[in-house]
C-alpha cells in the first residue's frame, strides 16, 4: 500500500506528532476533538489538562477556555472530596429525654417572703436526705416544691439538674443548670452538671467548656475527672473545625484568583482591541509575542501586583490612551511593575517590550508615542561644540 502523503506533508505531520509530544495539553483543543476522539478510540489515555501562566496556547481564545475548564475542573474536585466526619469515642452517650414542662413551672418574677423562703430550705432538706437515699423522684418533686416557693434560687435548680443527672435525663439538667447560671452565672455546681449533661448528649466541645469553667470557679476532682473524659473528643471537633474553615478560606482564594484572572484577561482582551484600532490594525512591533503577554498576565506576582487599585487604575488610563503614560513616569508603583515586567520577559528581546511596553507603554524616561510631550534632549538637541 503507497503512502498518501507528500514529503511536505509528512513533514508536518511529523512536526505535529512532535508537538503533541512536547505539549500534550493541545489536544484538549476544540479544533482537534476529532482526533483527541480517534486516540480515544484506539484506548490511548488522553493526559488531563493542565493549566498555568508558563503553558502556551494554540489560539487568542484559548486562555478562556482554560480558565473556563479549570474552573470546571476544581469544582469537580470540591465536590468530589466532601469533608469527612469526625470519628469520636461516643461510648457513654444516651439518647436525650423529653422535657416535662409540668415540673417546671414556676413564677420567674416571684419575690419570696421570709416564711416562703424557710419552707422552701426545708423542702431542700427533705429533697437532699431523698436523693442521699437514691428516691430521686421523690427528689425531683420536694425541690420542684421547694423551687415554687423561692424561684430566686439557683442552687435548688442546679440541685435538681444533678438529681436529673441520676435520671439519665440530661436536656432537664440542662435546663435546670442554664435557669441556675441565670440567676448566678458563679454557680460552679450548675456548670459542673450541665457539662456533665453534655458529654451524655454527646455535645463534647459544650462539655469541655462547662467543665473547664466549673474548674475556674472552685476546683473539684469529679469534675476534672469528667473534663479529661471529654477532652479528646473535644480536640478532635476543634482541629475539625480549623480544618474546615481553612479550606473554606482556601476555596475563598481560589475563586478570588480566578476572579482576578479572568479580570485581568478581559482587560488584556480590551486593551488589544483598542490598541488594534487605534493602530489601524497595523501588526505588532517585531518580536512581540501577544501570547506571551497574555500568559505573564496570568503570572502570580504580576496578578498580585494589578489588585493594588491606584495600579490598576493607571493602567487602564494608559491601555485607554499610552499616551497617558506621562502621567505616571514619576510614580515609584507603576515603575516597580513596569521593571518587573520588563525583567521578567526581557526588555526590548524576543517577546518583551520591543521599543516599550506593548500598546504603546514607553521605556522609563522617555514619552508616550504621539503624546506630544517633550523627549529627553540628546546631545544633537543641546548642539554642543
Amino acid at each position: 500500500m503507497s503512502c498518501p502523503f507528500n514529503e511536505e506533508q509528512l513533514t508536518q505531520l511529523k512536526a505535529f506528532v512532535e508537538l503533541c509530544k512536547a505539549t500534550p495539553q493541545i489536544l484538549h483543543h476544540p479544533k482537534l476533538v476529532f482526533f483527541k476522539d480517534y486516540l480515544a478510540s484506539l484506548g490511548v489515555s488522553i493526559p488531563t489538562p493542565t493549566f498555568g501562566s508558563q503553558s502556551s496556547a494554540p489560539s487568542g481564545d484559548s486562555n478562556t477556555s482554560n480558565i473556563n475548564a479549570e474552573e470546571k475542573m476544581v469544582s469537580s474536585e470540591e465536590e468530589s472530596e466532601p469533608e469527612s466526619d469526625v470519628e469520636l469515642d461516643m461510648e457513654g452517650v444516651i439518647e436525650p429525654d423529653t422535657l416535662d414542662n409540668e415540673q417546671n413551672k414556676f413564677d420567674s418574677t416571684k419575690e419570696p417572703t421570709d416564711e416562703e423562703r424557710d419552707q422552701s430550705d426545708e423542702k431542700r432538706s427533705e429533697a437532699m436526705r431523698a436523693f442521699s437515699e437514691q428516691q430521686f423522684d421523690e427528689a425531683i418533686k420536694l425541690y420542684t416544691e421547694a423551687i415554687q416557693l423561692n424561684p430566686q434560687s439557683a442552687l435548688l435548680f442546679a440541685k435538681r439538674g444533678q438529681v436529673y443527672l441520676k435520671l439519665n435525663k440530661p436536656n432537664a439538667c440542662i435546663r435546670d443548670c442554664t435557669r441556675a447560671l441565670e440567676l448566678n452565672c458563679d454557680s460552679a455546681a450548675a456548670y459542673k452538671f450541665r457539662g456533665r449533661a453534655y458529654r451524655l448528649l454527646g455535645k463534647f466541645e459544650e462539655a469541655s467548656h462547662d467543665l473547664c469553667e466549673s474548674l475556674k470557679i472552685d476546683y473539684d476532682d469529679q469534675a476534672n475527672e469528667w473534663l479529661s473524659e471529654v477532652k479528646p473528643n473535644a480536640e478532635k471537633l476543634r482541629q475539625h473545625k480549623l480544618s474546615v474553615h481553612r479550606k473554606k478560606e482556601e476555596k475563598e482564594h481560589r475563586a478570588k484568583l480566578r476572579r482576578a484572572r479572568k479580570a485581568a484577561e478581559a482587560r488584556a482582551n480590551a486593551a488589544k482591541a483598542q490598541a488594534g484600532a487605534g493602530m489601524g490594525a497595523r501588526p505588532p512591533p517585531a518580536g512581540f509575542d501577544p501570547q506571551n503577554f497574555s500568559n505573564l498576565l496570568f503570572d502570580p506576582e504580576i496578578m498580585s501586583a494589578f489588585q493594588d487599585p491606584e495600579l490598576a487604575a493607571a493602567f487602564q488610563d494608559v491601555s485607554a490612551n499610552p499616551a497617558n503614560f506621562v502621567k505616571y513616569q514619576n510614580n515609584p508603583k507603576v515603575a516597580a511593575v513596569i521593571e518587573k515586567l520588563q525583567a521578567k520577559l526581557g526588555k526590548g528581546g524576543a517577546g518583551g517590550f520591543p521599543g516599550g511596553f506593548p500598546g504603546g507603554f514607553p521605556d522609563f524616561g522617555g514619552a508616550a508615542p504621539g503624546s506630544g510631550a517633550p523627549k529627553p534632549p540628546t546631545d544633537d538637541d543641546v548642539g554642543l561644540d
